[in-house]
């Protein structure tokens, strides 16, 4: 629409995974429109309840963001710049309610960065719609990926299905429009003080960020945990970030520990990252970066990730070779945009629906049907899928990575792939339903990323793994846990236990120790997932 009047505030409109200041598009943009109108920035951030329950959001996550606030909250006063925190109910005329508040204050200009998945978009159009209608310009940017939905295409101008040709398409890309893509982005710039003393503007800094969220507390040992696990803060993510780049992996972090703890030792050219594309499934160790947690919240931009490997190597280009640490960690930056764009591309896959629909009639032990996955409902789990979510399996790798993610809402990704595959074709559960509970347990739970490793594994996504190829969770063991320490860390009852027993331990074995036997023969499974995924509709 065309500029409106300059109105007596600019308003931010700070969203669930956008949690910082710095090199935050919408933010910069929106401080830009301030300065030139020479009116003050306040910040919004809308708490919606009715949308966690909705999305599954874990409760963990919820806590995560409100530590965050806090800490944002505290930097924005510094710079005499508002964060405004509202609660709204219900969910279906947030937009409403977002114009109504901003429009009390004078806001003609509100700046957001866009959200991919299909409500949110709606409730975006539906915010473009009221602007209009009441003369505030709504300005909406790219933030979350580093090349955004829509640039990556197939010369049919269709969005990928496949990573490999959308990765090359994806490194060409960005290294012939750097600028465009990981430029740095200036941090706002403060208000007068005055703003403080504004009859109307003043009272936006007296709205405290709440300490839980009805219906989603934690309890006590959990948000300690949480807090222990996972501290809050654009420092602490720099921080982690930099332990990545720059120091060697430790066996010491494989479990639930301070991601900062001391006693890192620098590595040269032999850091974690420097040895990713060798090391990043092996579990017995913190081989990864462990950054999910600060990226899929925005608490760190991607764009930073990337142009902290190119300082690291002093390369002018971002790293394409996958054969090298740097490059395959880049790669799995790729992954999230990738999947990102399936979301934008084939907006089915965040309703419950495979992307392959020849697959949609697959025989499941525990169906859920497609339609049940959003909302509030009631679900009775089986047994075997007790079982799956409380690590008691009888699969010593399945159980170790459940128990890992059960306490610390995030598990390593060669973990989510093997727990998964094991729900899906050893158990042949609905993947629909480890999906959510993922959702409902991880602090780092991401609908596109999440959506699209469920649907891997599962074979009905986008570059499936195919339904015939089936991880043998005790080959997997070996080649993940060599060692068999994250084993013995999170199922202490086979702590005794070394060598090839301790990633299949024979019944008697287990009788001895106090540990459940194996829920299903993998031999029989797989006969069964393949006869299944053959000939769908037929149990």
């Amino acid at each position: 629409m065309p500029d409106p009047d300059k109105g007596k505030v600019v308003f931010y409109w700070m969203r669930f995974a956008d949690l910082r200041i710095t090199d935050n598009r919408a933010l910069h943009k929106a401080s830009e429109q301030a300065q030139k109108d020479g009116i003050p920035l306040a910040v919004l951030f809308v708490l919606s309840p009715e949308d966690y329950f909705a999305h599954d959001r874990s409760s963990r996550r919820i806590d995560f963001v409100l530590r965050n606030l806090k800490l944002l909250q505290e930097a924005f006063s510094k710079l005499h710049i508002p964060l405004y925190v509202i609660t709204h109910k219900p969910r279906r005329t947030l937009a409403e309610r977002v114009v109504e508040s901003i429009k009390e204050y004078g806001c003609r200009h509100l700046y957001a960065n866009l959200e991919h998945e299909v409500d949110e978009l709606r409730r975006d159009i539906r915010m473009w719609q009221l602007g209009e209608r009441h003369g505030i310009q709504v300005n909406l940017f790219h933030d979350k990926c580093i090349v955004e939905p829509g640039v990556v295409l197939t010369k049919q101008a269709r969005g990928y299905t496949i990573f490999t040709p959308y990765w090359r398409n994806w490194v060409d890309t960005l290294n012939a429009n750097l600028g465009k893509y990981i430029e740095k982005c200036p941090v706002p710039l403060p208000n007068n003080e005055s703003i403080r003393r504004d009859k109307k503007l003043s009272f936006l800094f007296q709205t405290p960020v709440p300490g839980s969220i009805n219906g989603f507390e934690l309890s006590d040992n959990d948000a300690a945990n949480m807090k222990e696990f996972w501290p809050a803060g654009e420092a602490t993510a720099i921080q982690v970030l930099d332990r990545f780049l720059k120091t060697k992996s430790r066996s010491s972090q494989l479990g639930a520990v301070d991601p900062l703890s001391p006693g890192a030792q620098d590595g040269a050219n032999h850091s974690r990252i420097h040895k990713y594309h060798q090391s990043r499934d092996q579990m017995d160790r913190d081989t990864t970066s462990r950054l999910s947690v600060y990226l899929s919240a925005g608490v760190i931009s991607v764009r930073e990730c990337v142009r902290q490997t190119m300082q690291l190597t002093g390369s002018k280009k971002v790293d394409g070779n996958r054969s090298a640490g740097v490059g395959r960690w880049i790669q799995e930056l790729a992954w999230r945009d990738f999947y990102t764009g399936i979301l934008v591309h084939y907006p089915r896959v965040s309703m419950g629906r495979p992307y392959l629909e020849k697959y949609s009639r697959v025989v499941w032990e525990n169906h859920q049907a497609p339609q049940d996955t959003t909302g509030v409902h009631e679900h009775h789990d089986s047994e075997n899928f007790k079982k799956w979510k409380e690590g008691m399996t009888g699969v010593p790798i399945v159980d170790a990575a459940m128990r890992c993610l059960n306490k610390m809402g995030w598990v390593h990704n060669r973990a989510r792939m093997i727990v998964a595959m094991y729900l899906t074709k050893d158990l042949m559960i609905d993947w629909r339903l480890g999906e959510r509970y993922f959702m409902q347990t991880l602090i780092d739970g991401d609908l596109a990323s999440n959506n699209g490793g469920w649907q891997w594994s599962a074979s009905t996504g986008v570059d499936p793994c195919p339904y015939f190829r089936i991880f043998n969770p005790h080959s997997q063991s070996l080649k993940a846990d060599p060692t068999g320490e994250f084993i013995r860390y999170w199922v202490p009852e086979l702590r005794k236990l070394h060598g090839p027993e301790i990633h299949d331990p024979s019944a008697s074995t287990v009788d001895k120790l106090g540990y459940p036997r194996k829920v299903i023969e993998h031999s029989a499974a797989r006969d069964r997932a393949l006869r299944r995924f053959k000939n769908p509709g037929e149990a």
